[in-house]
């Protein structure tokens, strides 16, 4: 009987169908098996990433001096937050575990601590439970801080340490008649053995100065034909004028402005430092003071810096941000910032505005609010 429509389709059906199904059938148990392979790569790779980022086994000391100070009573979240606001730790959260993981929660000793940017867990754990020995003595230098203003802090060493910076400053700063080390001591916070000579600390901050300054690009301070010593020198000025940190570069690049063309600095912080007085109102009689350092007398910069400028003030004393301003005051309500102008008129509208905020609060500073 010859082989109708039907019996071709049931001979595929018998000889080809079942082998079609089996295959077709293979896919849910294939699928499934990639899908559970790949969920246990993720899980691998979340833990292992975990792990890694739990006990860095191979991360290295991180770069760039910290300065940290631990509370007394502080418990170990705050010290963890503290550390990674500072930038010595990546993860409060996983530090914190990795204290708790390591039953080292107990022992973390307050103090002025000196660390890095970037620290492995265990290499803080370590420094933070050792806390400083009984036989150092550990001094906080501050950005800006003249001789005289550093003395009264370094009352635990040995000697004078006016007479210890009563020296000329090291070779190749192009500080000709330099006859003080002002604006070389940096600041810093230094360790030294209890009953050390003064002088120790006036060679560490000698060298930390040599160190941070060779770091620093004067090309275009050189194309202004200005010298590292002029560069430091602006930068003191800087330190002192600043108080917020990104208007460095652009108080520096008033001081460019006004040396360019030929306006006197009218820098009050070279009077007080001529006065030693850095707190009170300033007198007309110390406005007036004839020194050469008086910015309101004399054109230029002054002979010498007035201070020990910070990394920071020296890389915007060397590299001001591009501006025509040629005035500042404090800004009404500005926490520290500035107002800043290009004309004369401009500066006037602020200075008004800045005495009339005096005004209504009956003579008290109006940059605070």
């Amino acid at each position: 009987m010859p082989a109708g429509p039907d019996s071709g389709a049931g001979a595929g059906r018998r000889g080809g169908g079942h082998r079609r199904t089996r295959a077709i059938g293979d896919q849910g148990p294939r699928w499934g098996r990639l899908a559970a392979l790949a969920a246990v790569v993720v899980v691998v790779f979340g833990v292992a990433w975990f792990l890694l980022s739990l006990f860095q086994p191979f991360k290295g000391e991180g770069r760039g001096q910290v300065r940290v100070v631990v509370p007394r009573g502080a418990g170990l979240g705050q010290i963890a937050d503290l550390l990674e606001r500072s930038g010595v730790i990546s993860s409060s959260s996983f530090f914190e575990l990795r204290a708790r993981l390591a039953g080292r929660t107990a022992d973390l000793k307050p103090g002025r601590y000196e660390l890095r940017n970037d620290m492995p867990y265990v290499a803080v754990l370590d420094r933070l439970e050792r806390g400083l020995p009984p036989n150092v003595v550990q001094v906080t230098i501050p950005e800006g801080r003249s001789r005289r203003e550093i003395a009264p802090l370094v009352r635990r060493l040995r000697g004078s340490y006016m007479r210890a910076t009563l020296r000329p400053p090291p070779a190749g700063y192009r500080a000709a008649g330099a006859r003080t080390l002002e604006g070389f001591l940096f600041p810093a916070t230094y360790e030294l053995k209890r009953g050390q000579p003064v002088s120790r600390l006036v060679e560490q901050q000698l060298a930390a100065f040599e160190r941070n300054f060779a770091e620093v690009d004067l090309r275009y301070a050189r194309r202004k034909n200005l010298t590292p010593f002029d560069v430091l020198i602006i930068a003191s000025l800087v330190e002192r004028e600043a108080v917020v940190p990104r208007e460095r570069p652009i108080i520096a690049s008033v001081i460019y402005n006004r040396l360019r063309n030929d306006i006197r600095l009218d820098i009050d912080a070279t009077v007080r430092f001529v006065a030693g007085n850095w707190t009170e109102p300033l007198k007309m009689s110390e406005l007036s003071n004839p020194s050469p350092y008086n910015t309101r007398v004399h054109a230029g910069l002054p002979p010498g810096p007035i201070g020990s400028p910070g990394l920071d003030s020296i890389r915007a004393a060397a590299r001001p941000a591009r501006t025509d301003y040629l005035f500042y005051v404090a800004a009404v309500c500005g926490n520290g910032r500035h107002e800043f102008a290009a004309t004369y008129a401009e500066h006037q509208t602020n200075v008004a505005e800045y005495e009339r905020a005096r005004a209504e609060r009956g003579g008290r500073s109006p940059t605070n609010c």
